[in-house]
């Protein structure tokens, strides 16, 4: 069965000095976060981004993906931190998202650094975040064990 996820947005204005809102999403996780322009493109100055939220989204993603491979491989995580960095650019056509790089550090007792790094290159291949960006983003993953 398939999930289904929705989230409501309200924007007033042109783009450069409009701004907008995140009123709503369907878990009612989140609400009332304000988005403009200048929070993609500046400083955020405590509003989020679209590119903000794409980089939780494929933390959050990825972290799961990669749990799910330790566990399977026999080494569950004690903890993995995990962080997206989303570059947001211009280019010739315009303003895209170039990258998102994950960065893992991780506690896995009894787990060899290179194995850590492959299962860490496959969920950054496979989680469903990185299947919806591959081919149009570039994604890396640097992966390392604490301690």
């Amino acid at each position: 069965m398939a999930a289904i996820r929705t989230a409501d947005v309200t924007w007033r204005g042109d783009l450069l000095t409009g701004s907008g809102s995140i009123d709503y999403v369907g878990s009612g996780a989140l609400a009332r976060m304000a988005v403009t322009w200048g929070s993609r493109t500046e400083a955020s100055d405590g509003r989020t981004s679209p590119e903000e939220l794409l980089a939780a989204a494929h933390a959050s993603c990825f972290a799961m993906a990669f749990s799910s491979r330790l566990a399977k491989a026999g080494h569950p995580a004690t903890s993995l931190n995990v962080r997206a960095t989303v570059t947001f650019d211009k280019g010739d056509a315009g303003w895209f998202v170039a990258s998102s790089a994950l960065t893992v550090m991780g506690i896995v007792p009894g787990m060899a650094a290179a194995e850590f790094e492959a299962l860490a290159a496959d969920a950054k291949d496979n989680c469903p975040i990185s299947q919806a960006l591959k081919g149009n983003v570039a994604l890396s993953v640097s992966a390392s064990l604490a301690g």
